[in-house]
C-alpha cells in the first residue's frame, strides 16, 4: 500500500466519523425538538384549563402582574 493510498484511506475514514456524529447529532436534535413540542402543547392545555376554571383568578393575576410590570419599567 503507498503513502497515497493511506492518506486517503484515512481521510475517508475521518469523514466517515464526521458524517456519522452529524447523523447522530441530527437525530438528537430531531427527538429533543419533537419532546419540547410535546410539552408546550401539554403546557398551554393546562393553562387553558385552569384559565377556564378560575377565570376571576386569572384577571386577578393579571392585572397584578401588569401593575408590577408598569411600576419596574416606570422606574427607569
Amino acid at each position: 500500500m503507498t503513502t497515497l493510498d493511506k492518506v486517503t484511506s484515512s481521510a475517508h475514514d475521518a469523514y466517515d466519523k464526521v458524517a456519522d456524529a452529524g447523523r447522530q447529532a441530527v437525530d438528537t436534535l430531531s427527538e429533543r425538538g419533537e419532546q419540547f413540542k410535546n410539552v408546550e402543547q401539554r403546557l398551554v392545555k393546562d393553562c387553558r384549563g385552569y384559565i377556564s376554571q378560575n377565570p376571576i383568578s386569572t384577571l386577578g393575576i393579571g392585572v397584578a402582574v401588569g401593575f408590577l410590570l408598569s411600576r419596574l419599567l416606570n422606574r427607569r
